[in-house]
């Protein structure tokens, strides 16, 4: 009886798959949230709830600080970061 392949479980996680935050700059980060929280565990859905994003798709901007990368360091892979242009509202 031969190997079975592996299962997801077990798979090795490939590397890059996590989004790299933007350089720490003066000014304002732009946070959408690409990925869901269901089917994570309550400190990611309260990550995202402390960031203000209440939906897939949902829209963001905070000040740039250290907090806020802590927060934006475990949820990196279910959002997306952009520095905001200073002349947009």
């Amino acid at each position: 009886m031969g190997r079975l392949p592996p299962t997801r479980k077990y798979r090795k996680r490939k590397p890059g798959r996590d989004r790299v935050l933007p350089p720490v700059v003066k000014g304002k980060l732009r946070i959408k949230q690409v990925r869901s929280g269901s089917g994570h565990s309550y400190r990611m859905k309260r990550t995202l709830e402390a960031l203000g994003l209440k939906h897939h798709q949902d829209e963001v901007v905070h000040a740039d600080h250290p907090a806020l990368r802590g927060m934006l360091q475990q949820v990196r892979h279910l959002v997306e970061v952009t520095p905001e242009k200073e002349g947009k509202k």
